[in-house]
């Protein structure tokens, strides 16, 4: 099957997903609240844009469906299904090894071979880990390395059939686009940071690599009468994968500064420039270049870090929803339980992903994962499959984990500005989604009883971006239920 083929075939899944997804379900039950369906009218989107699945979880109430069989995009919200998986599948203490090598003996403070990184495909290997790996070389009596720095990939099979996610903005270098890969390291991240001062205005970049050269353009404006306004400085990118410019500008008010996180270079410069720029500032050296290899037998592990438990890692891409770390998430599922029959870790993923829904009796026909994250077009699933996926996790030996990684309303995460001054704040922890024609919320709440509840509510159309009201007003009406009651078209 050629490239070109595979992936039409692939942007041909979720129509298909669509045509076929005869509703195996009970009926919609219940109708919009009222204030729902006017702040849906006031968007301009229609009824059944919007997908509503609501179910009780400690026998109070009746549950809600409303077009709740249709197949949706669900956007970020898809990372409840990768997160709650990798939980149970992987079990809440995995964890990924990163390690440093060396090959060769050791004399006076020179290391006559060649330093091996070995990923272990951390999703959440920090600079900070990084540094105190070089640490523990340099406490190992190494200062110079005269052979070349190895990286070591991830045993990680990436699917060749799937095309990159293309960012509405033209703009490819934002960290949300960063792709997983079996050497990423920091998130493949830069961070500028712009201050404005006395004599000019000064740019530091971290981590400051050799193969990114920074342009500053950037005016600099008298120091302002009251606090700093927002600032207005541009950055553009000229990204070879090998090497970068970074040009910024726009003006800054002196006494003021800016700061933006960008992506650039591909994940082996970033990763081989990253330690030999740690270990330079260290003082040591590394004469050889960089080459992909493995380690030999004869290699003596110096140093390893260890993430931390997946129940951390998940709780980082549910309260921020990082679709980098919940597409090696969803790889590392894949990996772990990859078959001979699988081609790549995608396919496992979803083959393992698919069998343990059945296994708790979802029978999700339309589902469709493409990476896991919601950063996708393709991404398929309907609002009772997600709401009975929550409904599961209820129940699980891992729901305190799980729920606990949601976001908090009107509290932290991507709900920190959202239902503030309401009664659901604090009471509802809930994944946010959004894309270009799409809106959603999924998660688990609680009513004023205290009594519990599963919600999915996406809404697919146009004018989705205007949809968050509704949204919130979904919550809203689940607050104010009483034990027998369910949304009905008067009173609300």
């Amino acid at each position: 099957m050629s490239n070109l083929f595979a992936r039409t075939l692939l942007c041909l899944i979720p129509t298909i997903s669509l045509l076929a997804s005869a509703p195996s379900h009970a009926a919609d039950s219940g109708t919009l609240p009222a204030r729902v369906n006017s702040a849906l009218q006031a968007a301009k989107i229609p009824s059944n844009a919007f997908s509503l699945a609501v179910i009780p979880l400690e026998n109070q109430g009746m549950a809600q469906f409303i077009n709740a069989d249709q197949a949706v995009n669900p956007a970020s919200t898809m990372k409840l299904v990768t997160t709650y998986a990798a939980l149970e599948i992987l079990g809440p203490t995995y964890h990924w090894n990163s390690d440093l090598l060396v090959d060769g003996p050791v004399i006076d403070g020179t290391l006559q071979g060649d330093l091996i990184f070995r990923s272990g495909g951390d999703p959440k290997l920090t600079l900070e880990r990084m540094w105190l790996m070089l640490r523990d070389l340099k406490a190992a009596g190494i200062r110079n390395i005269s052979g070349d720095l190895v990286l070591q990939p991830a045993d990680m099979r990436f699917p060749a059939d799937i095309p990159p996610f293309i960012d509405d903005s033209g703009n490819q270098n934002r960290p949300f686009l960063v792709e997983p890969d079996p050497l990423l390291t920091n998130l493949k991240v830069f961070v500028l940071s712009s201050f404005a001062e006395r004599g000019g205005v000064r740019i530091n970049v971290e981590p400051a690599l050799p193969e990114v050269k920074v342009v500053n353009q950037i005016t600099l404006l008298p120091a302002p009468t009251r606090s700093c306004p927002a600032p207005n400085v541009a950055y553009s990118i000229q990204d070879s994968g090998h090497e970068a410019v970074i040009t910024l500008t726009g003006n800054l008010h002196e006494g003021c500064m800016a700061q933006r996180y960008l992506s650039a270079l591909t994940a082996t410069t970033y990763t081989a420039s990253t330690l030999r720029t740690l270990w330079s500032e260290m003082g040591g050296s590394i004469r050889g270049g960089n080459q992909i290899g493995r380690a030999p037998s004869s290699a003596r592990l110096v140093s390893r870090s260890t993430s931390p438990d997946l129940v951390e890692v998940v709780r980082d891409i549910n309260k921020y929803s990082n679709n980098t770390m919940a597409r090696q998430l969803f790889l590392t599922i894949g990996r772990e339980n990859r078959s001979a029959a699988d081609r790549d870790d995608h396919k496992a993923a979803v083959r393992v992903i698919d069998a343990w829904l059945e296994d708790k009796g979802i029978r999700a026909n339309t589902l469709v994962m493409e990476n896991g994250s919601g950063l996708s077009r393709m991404e398929r699933l309907t609002a009772r499959d997600m709401a009975q996926l929550l409904a599961q996790a209820w129940q699980s030996p891992y729901s305190a984990e799980f729920i606990a990684s949601m976001p908090l309303a009107a509290m932290d995460g991507t709900m920190r500005r959202r239902l503030r001054n309401t009664p659901v704040a604090g009471q509802a922890h809930i994944k946010t989604g959004s894309l270009r024609n799409v809106k959603a919320i999924a998660g688990i709440t609680r009513d004023a009883n205290g009594q519990s509840w599963a919600v999915a509510a996406i809404v697919n159309h146009s004018a989705a971006g205007a949809s968050g009201q509704a949204l919130d007003l979904v919550l809203q009406d689940v607050y104010r239920r009483v034990p027998t009651d369910i949304a009905s078209a008067s009173g609300r």
